[in-house]
């Protein structure tokens, strides 16, 4: 094969993984405009003032998602002996699982809701005990957050699920059941003595994406640079050009020669 086949050659491989490293990039700065859009959303919605229900969620199986993370306000009571568990769902470096109760809605509507977090038993892969929901008539506060995707291969025994997939959930549960979006408890009034521990505000966190985007454009940059350097020198070496200086003092051995000459 010939230099300029050969160079043809390497600058095709440089080429697409330039073009390869870009698409990276380009995936990550999306990533990065998600992130921005949910932390901005966080912000916003987190201490919003609270609506009513039916007007944060006109539809039952659909969902706005800029009104992730609203507070709502809804009346009802608890359908206590529909309650799931939720599996696999750390906090703070401990496994456990997030209690789901159904609330029938003063309009009819069941509304999934999330009480909060509990420890597995001591004994054995469930809880020692859940807290109780109050009974009765109660008001609740809570922020709408979508619901889950199913994840293929994992399941769960009765009484608990793998996801909070709300399609999933409305199966197990009589009733029009509100599949667009479930709510994350904020309080109950009346209050109960005990509640499950209350899950944390999301991180307000971009992630690494930039980075990530900026060091694929780096790489594409250096594989020009390094495939635009191996021609000149290659070029230079053929022309029989002697190499550049070398930057900085002499070597050990070169000042060994001086002091030897000097000797003599």
């Amino acid at each position: 094969m010939s230099g300029a086949r050969r160079w043809l050659g390497y600058g095709a491989i440089v080429l697409v993984f330039s073009i390869a490293c870009g698409l990276l990039s380009w995936w990550q700065f999306s990533r990065l405009e998600e992130a921005r859009q949910r932390v901005d959303r966080i912000e916003r919605n987190w201490d919003a003032a609270p609506m009513p229900l039916a007007e944060a969620m006109p539809v039952l199986d659909a969902f706005d998602i800029e009104r992730t993370w609203q507070p709502v306000v809804v009346s009802g009571e608890y359908l206590a002996d529909d309650q799931l568990l939720v599996r696999g769902r750390p906090r703070d470096g401990r496994p456990g699982f997030e209690v789901l109760v159904p609330f029938l809605a003063d309009d009819g509507t069941i509304l999934v809701v999330d009480r909060g977090w509990v420890a597995p038993g001591s004994a054995q892969d469930e809880p020692d005990s859940v807290p109780a929901p109050p009974s009765g008539p109660v008001e609740l506060l809570v922020r709408l957050k979508p619901g889950e995707a199913v994840i293929p291969g994992r399941d769960a025994p009765a009484g608990q699920v793998a996801t909070i997939n709300l399609p999933t959930i409305a199966g197990l549960v009589d009733g029009e059941v509100r599949t667009g979006a479930y709510g994350l408890l904020a309080s109950e009034d009346p209050a109960p003595a005990t509640t499950p521990a209350s899950l944390a505000k999301p991180a307000l966190d971009e992630g690494p994406h930039l980075s990530y985007a900026l060091q694929w454009i780096l790489f594409a940059i250096l594989a020009v640079v390094a495939l635009g350097w191996a021609i000149r020198n290659e070029r230079r070496i053929r022309a029989g050009q002697p190499a550049p200086p070398r930057r900085g003092g002499p070597t050990d051995a070169e000042e060994e020669d001086a002091v030897l000459d000097r000797q003599g």
